[in-house]
């Protein structure tokens, strides 16, 4: 695999690192060659853990920026290698992990390279492992192992924002809501309980829930509580004694994990509830000074971020943090993931312009 340049355009670095694949678990390629590319730059400390990469400046300036992105894809389906297209007119780069997040990467990269002289100190972090459990996180690694890296004024995340700031982010919990009943054959269902007929409360609680929309420091947050998965059954012609439904609940960075906990478990009473994944949101962070000139230098106007990211792990450090990055969040993860080449070449400039003002 040829070495990475750094010198080369973000669109085309974007290009490249698309095309080698990197889905969670199988980063250990990227990682290499990121390592190997910015190990080469005199003005960057580098340290790695595993496939996570951190790059940090040390010219003793008075406050210090983390820029972050994760360098892991969700499954590639023929969405690769990358292609260029227009569409809509527009030009655009087509192909998995164009929108979440290698073009942000791929600019975070760019910029590690050539700024050698930021008017802030810069940590660099490209991180694995970010599209699965947030215990496989490579940020939960390292902040376990190195938690002096997240050290810092503000951060900001490369996730996909369509080149706007998106402050903050939801909370997201899931968990299973479980009935049981009794294993019968099917040609004699009287003598047994149909879990998965016991399971059609649950639905009917979801179809009727109302999700809140709450405003948070001056932005609107959406909620949503949805079944994602639902399981039961074990042959065709047996009565299944158990069922289990996956609920997945986004709730606004007002509420804490404890009080989302309580809401789930209020929806279902009466239901067995295991919550099997939890993270807190991130209040959108956007009352701190480095923020507000980062959101006047790149002249954005700031919007809530409804999906959960790493905003989080940072801001439960007390480290203000924003979303800001090339793409659709609409489109990550789709098939047709796509991202215009305009936006990837203006967050290039909007982050240039605000860490190398004078």
């Amino acid at each position: 695999m040829p070495a990475l340049d750094l010198t080369q355009s973000s669109v085309d670095l974007t290009r490249v690192i698309c095309d080698i694949p990197s889905v969670s678990g199988e980063e250990t390629t990227l990682a290499d060659l990121i390592h190997e590319a910015v190990s080469a730059l005199d003005h960057l400390e580098v340290y790695r853990d595993g496939d996570t990469i951190v790059a940090r400046t040390h010219l003793g300036r008075d406050r210090r920026v983390a820029i972050a992105g994760h360098i892991d894809t969700v499954p590639i389906n023929g969405n690769v290698p990358t292609q260029d297209r227009v569409v809509d007119g527009n030009q655009v780069l087509w192909g998995r992990g164009t929108v979440d997040m290698k073009a942000g990467v791929a600019v975070q990269l760019v910029l590690a390279a050539e700024l050698t002289d930021p008017t802030v100190d810069i940590t660099w972090m490209w991180y694995d492992h970010e599209e699965v459990d947030a215990e496989l996180n490579g940020l939960t690694r390292l902040s376990r192992t190195r938690p002096d890296l997240f050290a810092a004024d503000f951060a900001i995340l490369g996730e996909p924002s369509n080149g706007e700031v998106e402050g903050g982010c939801n909370g997201n919990l899931r968990a299973l809501v479980t009935t049981t009943g009794v294993r019968a054959h099917s040609a004699r269902s009287w003598i047994g309980e149909n879990a998965i007929h016991a399971a059609a409360p649950i639905l009917t609680r979801l179809a009727e829930h109302r999700a809140r929309e709450v405003t948070v420091d001056g932005l609107v947050y959406r909620e949503g509580l949805n079944a994602v998965r639902i399981s039961g059954g074990i042959a065709g012609n047996v009565i299944p004694d158990e069922c289990r439904v996956e609920v997945n609940y986004r709730f606004a960075p007002s509420r804490d994990a404890a009080e989302a906990e309580r809401v789930v478990r209020d929806v279902f009473s009466g239901f067995d509830v295991e919550i099997v994944d939890l993270a807190e949101g991130a209040r959108p962070g956007l009352d701190a000074e480095l923020a507000q000139d980062f959101v006047r230098a790149v002249g954005a106007e700031p919007r809530p971020k409804y999906g959960w990211t790493d905003v989080a792990r940072f801001s439960a450090l007390g480290v203000p943090a924003v979303n800001y990055g090339p793409g659709d969040p609409h489109l990550a993860h789709h098939d047709e993931e796509r991202v215009p080449v305009a936006q990837i070449e203006a967050v290039e400039r909007g982050l240039r312009a605000w860490l190398s003002a004078g």
